[in-house]
């Protein structure tokens, strides 16, 4: 039996210093899961103005972004433990993938991109004809 592939690798390459290291998600926290023949990557967003959510990809890159707006309006914080400003994360995507058909939406606070695989990269089960015919080797001297 093959293994399976996971065509994500290198995550978190941009940005990783600005947010405190490569493995510190604490601004867009995301679960990644394989159903059938897609992926599915849910991004935790909460706060976020919907407006600010950019989804980009470029070659092999799938780029997140998003924006939580601070309150201006209180004078004197007492605890501050929620982010906020720019927030961005980067995957370097394997191939096997058809990036031209990600859907995203955005409900609840978390962002879902639906990230189908490609067709060549499908599984396919392949045929066996029983040809009780004369074997190749006679065949071809004849």
């Amino acid at each position: 039996m093959a293994a399976q592939r996971d065509p994500f690798r290198e995550m978190d390459r941009l940005f990783g210093a600005m947010l405190g290291g490569p493995r510190d998600n604490a601004g867009m926290p995301m679960d990644l899961f394989r159903t059938d023949d897609h992926y599915v990557l849910n991004i935790d967003l909460p706060g976020v103005d919907p407006g600010t959510i950019d989804v980009s990809v470029e070659d092999r890159t799938l780029t997140i972004r998003a924006e939580r707006s601070a309150r201006d309006e209180v004078n004197q914080w007492l605890l501050r433990e929620r982010p906020s400003g720019t927030f961005a994360r980067q995957l370097t995507v394997g191939r096997g993938l058809a990036l031209d058909r990600i859907n995203a939406s955005y409900r609840d606070g978390v962002l879902a991109l639906t990230i189908p695989v490609a067709e060549e990269a499908r599984p396919r089960r392949i045929e066996v004809v029983h040809d009780t015919g004369a074997p190749a080797l006679e065949a071809a001297t004849s």
